[in-house]
């Protein structure tokens, strides 16, 4: 089975993203690799898939591998759907962007708010091979909680669960997570694509 093994590129230098798609693939006959450092890409999309499109491609085409590339962000609606795309561009650091998250909305108390993860599957010569996007519901706390996760996972309270990413196991942060919903979409695609190899 090793030898029809594929080498696909997450096209990310962020460990926690890699460590959830490690997790996800683990059932694919895929070598994951990581993209390669100090490649810089210009995320220049107006949105989520279009980011998620521009990454895939351009790691793709830098490896001459399969490339899975995700963009994803967090969409809060009293704040006009910020930080959006600029997610991580929101402040310096993790504790910056929650802080800063958490000021911007004490005026608010409409807290609702959304992740959404575009995924995007893309080879060598800029083709698209699949793609698909999930979107999870639930509210921004008023302060951080749990130890787990990464980036806003601690100020995200998913809906009807009483608990923030960060509070949650790896597990249930898979099922319920707009990652995995992403992932499950796109699945039914990579069960093709792998059958056909």
């Amino acid at each position: 089975m090793k030898d029809k093994q594929r080498d696909l590129v997450i096209a990310s230098h962020n460990l926690g993203k890699v460590k959830e798609f490690e997790s996800y693939l683990c059932g694919f006959p895929v070598r994951l690799l990581s993209q390669p450092n100090g490649l810089h890409i210009d995320e220049n999309g107006s949105s989520f898939m279009e980011n998620a499109r521009i990454k895939a491609i351009a790691v793709a085409n830098e490896t001459d591998a399969w490339a899975l590339a995700d963009d994803s962000g967090l969409c809060v609606n009293s704040l006009g759907g910020a930080p959006g795309i600029y997610s991580s561009r929101y402040a310096k650091n993790d504790k910056d962007r929650i802080n800063r998250l958490l000021s911007e909305l004490v005026p608010f108390d409409d807290r609702t708010a959304y992740f959404s993860s575009a995924l995007c599957l893309a080879s060598p010569g800029a083709k698209i091979l699949i793609e698909s996007e999930g979107r999870c519901e639930g509210l921004i706390t008023h302060f951080p909680r749990g130890e787990g996760g990464f980036g806003y996972d601690p100020v995200f309270e998913v809906y009807g669960t009483g608990l923030t990413f960060a509070e949650m196991s790896r597990t249930e942060k898979q099922f319920l997570g707009h990652r995995g919903i992403a992932f499950s979409l796109l699945e039914p695609g990579l069960n093709k694509l792998f059958k056909v190899d």
